[in-house]
């Protein structure tokens, strides 16, 4: 997707806590005074002194989160990606548990961080991605632990990665080994040897070669029986439009044959285990992102038939249990559903206490999924074909203390009759009191094309935070939001700030109505997309006393020009110099000599999906109307902010400005 990051869905914040530090670069306008937040640690308590149950941001952040899950091949371990903060660093590392006996433990724990496990054929070893030697690598250990052997040394490091068949080898992705490719180095466009290519690897005698040319960017790949890969590649890696397809590619001498070229944009091939079949997340007809699960022939001489047309909600991924069973993750709504597809015959909805952050399927129909909620901290479970669903083990430390708030999930009708959905989320009852009406303020999620989700995450715990110091939080999901069909997901297309605006507000009214909230103080908030409609509703209304704009967009003009991958716009929009006139009327800038709301404004200066430069001409308008404006920049973040006291400094600041401009009659917790 490229340039609005999803924020409601799993995404690339793996965020998580450690003591906060200020951010280099600070600029003020018409600035306040504001009061400090304490930034406590969480410490064992003494005898005297009772444990705090205050969620505060440093807190906020500091829980671990499960990234995948792989079952062994006779699916008696399962291999868990699971991310947490050490010290100042989040590092990511592989666990280990025991399906019979519900035993979790790390299995890895290395200073740097690990992912993408893969089991070996046999199940004897699983092989993982590191990067303890610096760049990821690829390493195998013995299953039942031992020391990990570095199988790969290739510059530039490895990006993805598969068994062979036999198990004696490996294919993986990977650049061209360049000299020149540093970081102080003149940087060329379009390279031929900056294209990511397959390459094989024998495990015995580490031997690597190369699979693919360099004029065929290789972006997923998967193994379709002996000496086969399937592939989704361009063979015009120069061209920044949707143009990839499917190849077959034989490992022994790189021959590539054509085999489809769906509707882009698709992604997530996954190949069947026999490798006669293979599936892919792609839409019906173009864009924006993926929707359905679409699944054929290996061979390319049949059709591709759409197995969840008749879910009708966005796949986001899936895994095979034979060749003729699949099992496909939904985004339903504020919740992730799974549902189980035979090919001969129906889906079946599979029952699940919770929404499913990540999941796997064994071979006999075990499934394991991660489980969330609003209220409720990543758990993995296990649901056999036959009895209860089973918690594995305990991943979460030191939350008992710490009770979070669950949210109501209502549909109401927006402007022009259609249903939408929201959630709301109140004070629990240790919040501090405001006067008879509660403050509020609106989140908006990123994507355009994504969701809010039933989950704890760091953009998730902006609700909860503002919830424990005493606002509600409105959560939406408007028009062009996944989760809601197809075409609820194109409904927005070349309309940002119009129909989903509308949405917003709808939702917003329908809440005051219930007489709970304050209309003097209300707030709206985002990041990426999320930050691109606070700066929109600040130039359309003077309803928000207080904004917060995280990684947005302020001209779309600018933007298409400078961000890594314009296809999704260009969906969207067009291009700037064939559309102009809708560039600008989905510009927050073309607006913003309406703006009067103090606006606080976050971004970090390496993001290459919304250049910080956004951020900085947004500041700059508001300082030249006299609007109360702060701009924070942060070194070295990329569009989601990834150091840990970066993360807390954020939320500090989030709630602080909040405090400040909306909540002056609340006590403090």
């Amino acid at each position: 997707m490229g340039k609005h990051l999803g924020l409601g869905a799993v995404g690339v914040f793996l965020l998580f806590g450690c003591a906060a530090h200020a951010p280099a670069e600070v600029r003020r306008s018409s600035e306040p005074a504001i009061p400090s937040i304490s930034s406590s640690r969480t410490t064992t308590p003494s005898r005297a002194e009772p444990r705090s149950s205050a969620l505060t941001p440093e807190r906020a952040v500091r829980f671990r989160r499960v990234l995948e899950l792989r079952f062994s091949p006779n699916g008696s371990r399962l291999a868990c990606v699971v991310s947490e903060a050490k010290g100042a660093a989040v590092e990511t590392h592989i666990w280990m548990a025991d399906v019979r006996s519900g035993d979790i433990h790390p299995f890895t724990d290395s200073p740097k961080s690990e992912r993408a496990p893969r089991w070996a054929p046999d199940g004897r070893s699983l092989a993982f991605l590191s990067s303890r030697g610096g760049e990821m690598q690829v390493h195998v250990m013995p299953a039942d632990g031992g020391e990990a052997r570095e199988i790969t040394s290739h510059e530039g490091g490895v990006s993805d990665f598969r068994w062979a068949p036999d198990g004696k080898s490996m294919a993986f992705i990977a650049y061209e080994p360049d000299a020149n490719r540093k970081p102080d180095a003149p940087q060329v466009a379009d390279r031929p040897q900056d294209v990511p290519r397959l390459w094989t690897v024998d495990l015995a005698s580490k031997t690597t070669r190369p699979i693919t040319r360099d004029s065929l960017r290789i972006d997923e790949f998967d193994v379709a029986g002996p000496g086969h890969l399937l592939a989704i590649a361009s063979e015009q890696p120069k061209s920044e439009t949707w143009n990839t397809a499917i190849y077959d590619i034989a490992m022994a001498d790189g021959t590539t044959r054509l085999l489809t070229r769906p509707a882009p944009p698709f992604s997530d091939l996954l190949s069947s285990p026999s490798g006669t079949r293979f599936a892919t997340v792609r839409t019906r007809d173009r864009g924006p992102i993926g929707h359905d699960l679409f699944v054929q022939s290996a061979s390319g001489h049949e059709e591709a038939r759409n197995a969840t047309a008749k879910i009708d909600r966005a796949v986001r991924n899936a895994r095979w249990q034979n060749d003729a069973v699949v099992v496909a993750r939904v985004a339903n709504g504020f919740r992730n559903t799974l549902h189980r597809i035979d090919l001969r015959g129906a889906s079946t909805p599979i029952e699940l206490p919770h929404s499913a952050a990540v999941f796997d399927v064994a071979r006999d129909g075990t499934i394991a999924f991660a489980g969330v909620d609003f209220d409720r901290q990543a758990e993995v479970y296990v649901k056999p074909t036959a009895g209860p669903i089973r918690q594995l083990g305990h991943l979460q430390e030191g939350w008992d203390d710490t009770p979070l708030s669950s949210a109501e999930v209502f549909r109401f009708q927006s402007f022009d009759g259609r249903s939408v959905e929201a959630a709301l989320m109140k004070p629990p009852p240790s919040a501090p009191k405001s006067a008879e009406k509660s403050p509020l303020v609106l989140l908006v999620h990123g994507g355009p094309n994504s969701n809010f989700s039933a989950m704890y995450y760091w953009f998730g715990a902006w609700a909860q935070l503002l919830a424990a110091r005493g606002y509600q939080v409105l959560m939406v999901n408007p028009r062009g939001s996944t989760g809601y069909g197809e075409d609820f997901m194109k409904a927005n297309r070349g309309d940002w700030g119009g129909g989903d605006f509308k949405d917003l507000l709808a939702a917003l009214d329908t809440v005051l109505a219930r007489g709970e909230v304050d209309p003097e103080r209300l707030g709206i908030a985002g990041w990426s997309y999320g930050a691109e409609m606070a700066q929109w509703a600040i130039g359309h209304t003077p309803r928000f006393k207080a904004a917060v704009s995280g990684a947005g967009v302020f001209d779309q003009f600018a933007e298409f020009g400078t961000q890594t991958d314009p296809t999704t716009d260009e969906w969207h929009f067009g291009t700037p110099w064939e559309q102009p006139e809708t560039f600008l009327r989905n510009s927050p800038f073309a607006f913003i000599r309406n703006a009067k709301t103090p606006t606080l404004i976050l971004h970090g200066d390496a993001d290459r999906n919304n250049p910080v430069g956004q951020s900085k001409a947004l500041y700059r308008a508001l300082k030249r109307l006299g609007v109360e404006t702060e701009l924070v920049i942060y070194p070295g973040e990329p569009h989601g902010p990834r150091k840990v006291k970066n993360q807390i400094d954020i939320l500090e600041r989030m709630v602080r400005w909040f405090d400040t401009h909306l909540s002056s009659r609340l006590a403090s917790p």
